[in-house]
């Protein structure tokens, strides 16, 4: 088996979590790569989580190397250094793949090798990456995308996601579910990063009668509420109702039962055994057929893919090695 050569990037205020995923999935645990840790100027540097880290090797390693792994990088108003950027259109134009993990796309940008491509990035930055880079096609509902030899992914864990990906493609399934095993890890998670967005909070302190009726709603998902109902609860008019809910939690009130109620199942289907039809009534939705449209429409997968990626391997009965 041919060894691969990895150069991972540090740099200042970089996160420990961040750094470590491409060096343990494809370091520490994965055979047939050659993992270097390289920065702009070798030496110490400091770490988001108060300490410092050596490096040893410098800009050098992106010109031998296969695969040149941007972490995520720690704000993306921050430029990136000229040598670097020059660095990664050079490991790029020598025929290197070049992943950026979560803002690491931000680099990738700055370098212009994202330019007219696909790129995924955090969700809680696509408006301020959108409005940097104009140019890139960002697929916000993606946990990894990769265009050609260009490698993005989403925020966090999601890098997890996606060297997993890239070991996958270079020495097949069985290796890349051992990896995962090891880390107790799903070996793939279906859906996008749209399923972890935060929902909408009320504004809090704005309309206590409102508040209270939330709370009251949280405990009977499994209802039937209508708008006319919980008005009248209120003693409010329809269009009174309608518009202070819309003020105090951002949605209409449909929007809102179905954001609370699939909430609920996915709490249910990650903490219990219960059969699918269960779930759907105690969430409110009526039936499976209901729980599996709602989350085809909003998660892109089943609530059996969900129940298995959030229970890892005690589904089939397997645990971390």
């Amino acid at each position: 088996m041919k060894t691969r050569s990895v150069a991972v990037l540090a740099f200042d205020d970089i996160s420990p979590f961040h750094l470590s995923v491409p060096c343990m999935v494809l370091g520490e645990l994965a055979g047939g790569f050659e993992v270097k840790v390289c920065a702009v100027r070798p030496g110490v540097l400091r770490s988001s989580a108060g300490f410092a880290l050596l490096v040893e090797h410098g800009l050098e390693a992106l010109r031998a190397a296969d695969v040149v792994i941007v972490p995520s990088w720690p704000d993306p108003a921050r430029r990136a250094e000229p040598e670097l950027l020059q660095a990664l259109r050079d490991a790029h134009q020598a025929g290197a793949q070049v992943v950026g993990l979560c803002l690491g796309a931000c680099v990738l940008a700055e370098a212009g090798l994202l330019d007219g491509r696909r790129a995924a990035t955090h969700w809680g930055y696509v408006h301020d990456f959108a409005s940097r880079y104009p140019a890139v096609r960002l697929d916000a509902d993606v946990l990894y995308v990769e265009d050609g030899s260009v490698l993005t992914s989403a925020g966090t864990a999601a890098a997890i996601d996606c060297c997993l990906h890239m070991l996958r493609q270079r020495q097949g399934v069985e290796e890349a579910n051992r990896v995962a095993r090891r880390m107790v890890v799903a070996p793939h998670r279906q859906g996008g990063q749209a399923q972890f967005i935060e929902q909408p909070l009320p504004r809090a302190g704005r309309d206590a009668r409102l508040g209270e009726l939330l709370d009251w709603l949280r405990a009977n998902l499994r209802d039937a509420h209508t708008l006319d109902g919980l008005a009248a609860r209120l003693a409010m008019s329809r269009r009174t109702f309608s518009r202070r809910f819309h003020a105090l939690t951002g949605a209409t009130l449909g929007e809102w039962l179905a954001g609370e109620r699939l909430a609920l199942s996915q709490r249910l289907l990650e903490r219990t055994s219960l059969p699918m039809d269960e779930v759907a009534e105690q969430a409110g939705l009526g039936s499976a057929i209901s729980l599996r449209r709602l989350y085809r429409q909003k998660l892109g997968v089943s609530p059996a893919a969900w129940r298995q990626a959030f229970r890892g391997g005690q589904v089939n009965g397997q645990g971390g090695e």
